[in-house]
């Protein structure tokens, strides 16, 4: 029940003021209860955000195992014509020759019936009498010889609807409308699929299957892409990518020239390993960074994570990562790595490039660890490696299940949720206090009405007696 009150009418008090002062007096535990909300959000957001930045170190540190560092390929072609691209199973020192004598094609047809607009009669000529394109049709898998499927259209059918009848059926074939001339439109089938594979005949109703395709045109014919291996060696391929051409090789040709030799060789490729430990620094230094904006504890600091040791100890723990000797190989600085005085990780990309092609074993120990072995005839134990040790405590800390950030900021939502309940809950006992006040001031300034009206009653009386 919702109440009102008449401000001041007997008693010429402000009793809707009073009201307001009285429950802004009373609601002041729900006053600091979302106070202690917000911080409770921002607290939980801040943990998410550094969670954040940890797995990027997980993501970019799992990219880096020993593998990753040793099988790092690459391809370069000798023409601007071919693209080449070498996975980790490449062979290093591998070559191939050949010219490209074809470029792969895409079938396509054009009917030999026309129309004077896209919502002309399929049925009809524009004279009225019949097309000799006769529905349905059937597309016919050139290759395989079998049918693909039929597309069917109602007598009254558009040559829109026709387009949309054929596309709906996905029968391997996109159909346009394609004007030829003004007030002439044509069926335009076009294949889905590049190279022979796409290769289809379309027949006509009114057609036997060995006299498919009559009714279109054929504009281009579906043709593989083709390279000349020498030696009466020809590759092709349905695109003009040519896959695993060889082992972890895949090339890319967009010219044909039957007289030009292109050759494509594979290399080591230790730029993208640097390129991906430089993405792991920055990951890290990411992080640091992240961490002590958050968790400052300088004067004056509104931090959201301010002076958090569970949060703040996270960064000692990357840096010990980076700079702690690594088994017998010793100090990561051997292949680059660096702390500044602002608790920083610079990365010498040039340095380990280097000390990747100079002493490949230990570049790769140092990033990426190893099992035990023997390195330049001594025996070396099992290390654990830099990006190993930066994945360790990324993955202690960002992990969905077991992860420190995760689990303090779900421990923010449950303290959130908690008051949240806490100040509906002094909603409904604020508006009941309201209902309360408001019920007794009524009361009084219906007291303060009778009594004034007694007073004056009794005024009258007295007036009313003789005077002496």
């Amino acid at each position: 029940m919702t109440m009102s009150l008449s401000t001041g009418l007997i008693s010429g008090m402000d009793t809707g003021t009073l009201v307001s002062q009285l429950l802004q007096a009373e609601a002041a535990p729900q006053t600091a209860l979302k106070t202690r909300l917000g911080a409770a959000q921002m607290a939980a957001s801040a943990y998410r955000t550094v969670n954040t930045t940890f797995a990027a170190i997980r993501a970019a540190a799992e990219a880096l195992s020993a593998s990753a560092l040793t099988s790092a390929r690459k391809a370069a072609s000798s023409s601007t014509d071919v693209t080449a691209t070498a996975s980790a199973t490449a062979v290093n020192g591998s070559t191939v020759t050949f010219a490209v004598t074809g470029l792969a094609k895409t079938h396509r047809v054009l009917s030999v019936a026309e129309w004077g607009s896209t919502t002309a009669n399929v049925h009809k000529k524009a004279d009225g009498s019949a097309q000799e394109l006769t529905w349905p049709i059937e597309i016919i898998d050139v290759a395989t010889g079998t049918s693909r499927g039929s597309v069917s259209v109602g007598t009254s059918a558009t040559l829109a609807d026709a387009v949309k009848a054929i596309n709906d059926k996905k029968l391997g074939v996109r159909a346009t409308a394609v004007q030829v001339e003004t007030g002439k439109y044509r069926l335009q089938l076009t294949s889905e699929t590049s190279g022979t594979p796409g290769v289809f005949a379309v027949k006509s109703n009114n057609e036997m299957v060995a006299d498919a395709g009559l009714q279109f045109t054929v504009n281009e014919t579906g043709q593989n892409a083709t390279i000349d291996l020498g030696g009466s060696q020809v590759a092709s391929s349905p695109t003009n990518t040519f896959s695993n051409l060889m082992d972890g090789v895949s090339v890319t040709v967009t010219k044909v020239d039957p007289t030009r030799q292109i050759t494509v060789s594979v290399t080591d490729d230790p730029d993208s390993v640097a390129t991906k430990v430089q993405t792991l620094v920055d990951a890290v230094n990411s992080a640091l960074s992240t961490v002590k904006t958050y968790t400052s504890n300088a004067p004056g600091s509104t931090a959201a994570l301010k002076g958090d040791f569970s949060v703040s100890s996270l960064s000692g723990r990357l840096l010990d990562a980076v700079s702690e000797a690594v088994g017998p190989h010793g100090s990561p600085a051997k292949v680059g790595f660096q702390l500044t005085r602002d608790g920083k990780i610079t990365f010498d990309k040039a340095k380990f490039t280097t000390a990747l092609k100079d002493t490949p074993e230990l570049a790769t120990r140092m990033v990426a660890g190893g099992p035990a072995t023997t390195l330049n005839g001594a025996a070396v134990p099992a290390v654990t490696g830099i990006a190993e040790r930066l994945l360790g405590v990324a993955k202690s800390a960002s992990d969905s299940t077991t992860g420190s950030l995760v689990a303090l900021a779900k421990g923010q939502d449950s303290v959130a949720k908690d008051i949240q309940d806490r100040i509906a809950a002094w909603d409904l006992r604020l508006a009941k206090r309201k209902e309360t006040l408001t019920r007794q001031f009524t009361a009084m300034e219906t007291a303060l009405s009778g009594l004034r009206n007694q007073s004056t009653w009794l005024a009258g009386q007295i007036n009313s007696l003789p005077s002496s």
